[in-house]
């Protein structure tokens, strides 16, 4: 695999590391999402949709920016490196491809504007209480009255649906059917009666994910995606995707830069932590294992380039990105030691009030438990080892 860039391709890069350099907003440098507002969440994603570069992977008659994935690799890694952001996944990554996928052009017509620009804020209807990793045993029922569907049952762990305008929703159509072959995938207004959400607190002390209740919700047919109880094979789609950018290679790359940067300001015995022949090795075998991370998420992007989509590999990317992203936080908690008992919940510091703790210390207690999420949501990793015993490995 040839690593090296065209000039064209270091051209590009050039172009957005000054884009990302003159353009991301000051106020957001260092902040964390959930600690931010909506508008300070769509800040960025705003800014990009005006330059036409907020969906590098949708296809251009839809709005995308027709780059190559390397061009793609590269906006991923500038990204990473100056720390922006991240865009929200749900309507660009999840439900914005199943739309131009599988719907009809009215519902692209109608979605995929709001999508891009920013207007409209998706959350992702599929957890139930019960039905986590086994997704296809869900309960939230679907009955079709006329030109409507009335739902009810409950969603829960959905991310940010506090500010969300919409939901696509798993819902059970056909009682009878085998699991898989009940389920349909519908578009709801969050703003529709009979729809309540409650906050969910996290162990890092932030409101990032909520409870959806729907009692007798009126959602109009033509929401639906597709057609009627095949809405298992919309979803697979999706959560292809998900777990496809679950990996976060560049990210973690730039997470293992400050881990490098904090460990070597922390003295064992008056020797840096980072030169400490234990820490050193723990360190060395993350980044071992995310190289061979990068390599194979290249690869699927290669396959991707060809046309075919997230296959069940993306588990994979799914499995180590994941743990990956455990061990360097784990890693970071160790550098900074007892100083990071004393940052749950996340300290209010004002102008007078000393905080403890070397630089660039503060969060990473926040980050370690909140990071304890990575390896169970988009299906837990022990229900990806299954998959790629399956699909992969066909045992």
């Amino acid at each position: 695999m040839d690593m090296r860039f065209s000039p064209e391709e270091l051209a590009f890069r050039d172009e957005v590391r000054e884009f990302i350099a003159n353009n991301y907003p000051q106020e957001l440098r260092g902040a964390r999402r959930g600690e931010m507002t909506k508008d300070e969440i769509l800040a960025w994603h705003r800014i990009l949709y005006k330059k036409g570069w907020v969906a590098p992977h949708w296809p251009v008659e839809y709005g995308g920016c027709g780059w190559s994935i390397t061009q793609r690799y590269i906006w991923n890694e500038e990204s990473a490196r100056a720390e922006t952001t991240p865009l929200l996944p749900f309507g660009l990554a999840m439900v914005g491809p199943v739309i131009y996928t599988f719907g009809n052009e009215a519902q692209k017509k109608r979605f995929l504007p709001g999508i891009l620009s920013g207007d409209d804020w998706w959350c992702q209807g599929y957890s139930e209480p019960g039905s986590g990793s086994d997704l296809a045993s869900l309960r939230t029922k679907a009955v079709r009255e006329g030109d409507h569907y009335i739902v009810n049952g409950s969603k829960t762990w959905t991310t940010l649906a506090q500010h969300a305008d919409w939901m696509f929703c798993l819902v059970r159509t056909d009682p009878e059917a085998k699991q898989q072959e009940g389920i349909s995938f519908l578009l709801i207004d969050m703003k529709t009666p009979g729809i309540t959400v409650r906050p969910i607190i996290t162990m890092d002390g932030s409101h990032e994910v909520n409870e959806v209740f729907l009692e007798d919700v009126k959602v109009p047919a033509e929401n639906l995606i597709g057609e009627e109880n095949k809405g298992w094979t919309y979803a697979k789609f999706l959560l292809g995707n998900e777990r496809s950018g679950i990996a976060g290679v560049a990210r973690s790359k730039k997470a293992i830069e400050r881990l490098k940067k904090l460990a070597t300001a922390e003295l064992v015995d008056g020797t840096p932590l980072m030169k400490t022949d234990e820490f050193s090795r723990k360190v060395a075998e993350v980044e071992i294992d995310l190289s061979a991370l990068e390599v194979t998420e290249l690869r699927t992007l290669a396959a991707e380039s060809k046309g075919r989509g997230p296959g069940p590999e993306a588990s994979i990317l799914k499995i180590k990105g994941t743990e990956i992203q455990q061990r360097i936080t784990e890693l970071a908690v160790e550098a900074v030691g007892n100083y990071a008992l004393v940052q749950a919940p996340r300290l209010e510091v004002t102008g007078n009030e000393f905080v403890p703790g070397p630089e660039g210390s503060q969060g990473v207690a926040q980050d370690y438990f909140n990071m304890r999420k990575t390896s169970i949501y988009g299906g837990s990793n022990e229900i990806q080892h299954n998959i790629i015993a399956k699909m992969v490995l066909g045992l």
